[in-house]
């Protein structure tokens, strides 16, 4: 799968970060050295590919430009660094088809190789399985990158699409949907899809398709389960940490990658509890850049700060010592 670039870029199992966007602490301008930096940093780290404009990256705080802007930057980054086989991905979540289709367009020009897209839910009482499945088919018929489908009910009103619904919906397309990211934390959701797809895996490339837990806390539980990587806001901060989860786990050390797990699911809890400017302050306070989220999210308290210092203080031990 390729961008509209001069690179081709495959998709490969791993850890994936949902990037950050960095902000000017006083005028909420894109921070794009901030953002080019953190890029490079998470690739130097191991990282198999980096997602810009999900939930973790405020999309829904961005204007169209600004967005484009963020995933070019992105992209530039690590081709610049020699990362070139790191692959971007780009949130494109919109609520029309229309608006979808130009985001995925807007996304290619700007170098990702696919978009990850949560389903429609803004007019939630109207919805039903037949609208969210002709979305899905619909954009991915239109969009010049292939289609991540993003589960994530806390983000689109309680949403939640099971396996069966995506099944059909990646029989339907045709390969148009290149796989799905589970924030739903559900494994046996996960497991399902994956066999049914043959997703890539720690011990298979398979057909391709890629099945993605969400969160850094079940990273182990991904690789067990079949699936084929992350997408975690956690591997913002503890990047070693998960592709050494990852890593023992696909080299059949079972039990050191859930010792391990341990730690990361430890660390991996105040910066989901804390959210976007959690994770911001950690960045900040253990890489020396990050800032703070665009308003209306509230920053950090100093109270706040060291519980997420404290927090992660186990885990960021380790992750310094790979």
């Amino acid at each position: 799968m390729a961008s509209n670039g001069s690179s081709s870029v495959s998709l490969r199992h791993g850890i994936y970060a949902p990037t950050m966007t960095f902000f000017d602490k006083e005028t909420e301008d894109l921070d794009i050295p901030a953002i080019k930096k953190h890029a490079v940093r998470l690739a130097e780290a191991g990282l198999v590919g980096l997602v810009t404009m999900g939930s973790n990256g405020e999309a829904v705080h961005l204007t169209r430009d600004e967005k484009a802007a963020v995933t070019k930057a992105t992209r530039e980054a690590l081709d610049e660094a020699g990362y070139k086989d790191v692959a971007v991905l780009a949130g494109t979540s919109e609520n029309s088809v229309r608006l979808a289709v130009q985001a995925c367009k807007d996304a290619a020009e700007a170098g990702a190789v696919a978009a990850l897209i949560l389903p429609p839910s803004y007019y939630r009482a109207q919805s039903s399985e037949a609208l969210i499945f002709e979305f899905y088919t619909s954009v991915a018929e239109q969009s010049p990158i292939p289609i991540v489908i993003y589960n994530y009910p806390g983000a689109v009103s309680g949403v939640d699409l099971n396996s069966d619904f995506m099944i059909k919906l990646v029989e339907a397309t045709k390969g148009k949907i290149c796989g799905a990211k589970f924030t739903d934390a559900n494994t046996g959701k996960l497991t399902r899809v994956a066999h049914a797809t043959n997703a890539q895996s720690v011990k298979s490339k398979g057909s391709g398709w890629m099945a993605f837990g969400g969160i850094a806390d079940f990273t182990a539980q991904t690789a067990a389960s079949g699936g084929s990587g992350i997408i975690a806001g956690g591997a913002n901060v503890l990047p070693k940490l998960c592709v050494k989860v990852w890593n023992l786990w696909q080299e059949g050390k079972y039990d050191e990658a859930t010792e391990l797990q341990k730690v990361l699911s430890k660390g991996d809890w105040p910066l989901s509890k804390f959210a976007i400017a959690g994770t911001k302050a950690a960045i900040e306070m253990e890489y020396g850049y990050g800032g703070f989220p665009r308003r209306p999210l509230q920053r950090l308290s100093e109270e706040q700060r060291k519980q997420v210092k404290d927090g992660i203080a186990e885990a960021m031990k380790v992750e310094k010592s790979l």
